[in-house]
């Protein structure tokens, strides 16, 4: 087998730390929903979850190298789910950009995911996200072609989606930036979903320019991606925790 490079272990060390830290958060569904990451130098690998194990389980050496058809590439004992190759295979294929692909079913996700309305621009950490999410409208379990080739046209140059009935998703150039998206996303919607439950539905909505205004100020030039502050500190946070993610 070919040995591993050091861009590759690096990106394991970073995909398991993300499995972890939404394990710490309560984002994971037993074994299900997945993060992918892309192998550097390896045009059309990536590296996902085995199949059957809880996020808390996941470490660097037991995630499984596969292509974007969902045929394995290593020689991992582990399956891997069917289900994520509609969804993180196709995303990867045909998008060189989105390095890392995070797929969740949490608690407020699934509620957001329900509301017509979507995302609203009422925190900051929602206008992180102003104008960067799709919608997908559910056509039942992920698994075929077809509905894959839909979901990509749907996320298009984006940050996310909402899928309908189904869950949110986030997309990075790194691990630390589609957590970090996922991040702001989570925080934004259970924000936003509180105030309406508590109001009856009615919450303050910042007009389109301080909305467009804010997410210009969160981007900046551009030089700065989300997660690069804040990664380093989240790994600390695990090192101190349980490093046996790094395995």
């Amino acid at each position: 087998m070919k040995a591993m490079s050091e861009a590759e272990r690096a990106t394991r060390v970073d995909l398991a730390a993300a499995y972890r830290l939404a394990a710490l958060n309560g984002w994971d569904d037993t074994i299900y929903t997945h993060i992918s990451a892309a192998v550097p130098g390896e045009e059309g690998a990536y590296l996902i979850n085995p199949y059957g194990l809880l996020f808390s389980e996941v470490t660097a050496s037991n995630l499984v190298k596969v292509d974007t058809q969902g045929r394995k590439l290593d020689d991992s004992p582990h399956a891997v789910n069917p289900t994520g190759f509609a969804i993180h295979g196709t995303i990867h294929a045909a998008r060189q950009s989105a390095r890392c692909v995070l797929h969740l079913h949490t608690e407020w996700g699934l509620a957001l995911a329900m509301v017509p309305g979507g995302l609203l621009p009422t925190t900051q950490h929602a206008m992180r996200l102003h104008q960067r999410l799709g919608r997908h409208a559910y056509e039942g379990l992920a698994l075929g072609e077809a509905e894959g080739r839909r979901l990509v046209a749907n996320l298009g140059e984006l940050d996310g989606l909402i899928l309908e009935n189904h869950g949110t998703l986030t997309v990075g150039r790194t691990v630390a930036e589609a957590y970090l998206l996922m991040h702001h996303l989570e925080r934004a919607a259970r924000a936003q979903l509180r105030a309406m439950a508590a109001t009856g539905g009615r919450v303050l909505v910042a007009s389109e320019e301080v909305a467009a205004r804010t997410y210009a100020q969160w981007v900046g030039d551009g030089s700065e991606r989300d997660g690069d502050a804040e990664w380093p500190a989240l790994l600390r946070r695990l090192d101190q925790m349980d490093p046996s993610y790094r395995n």
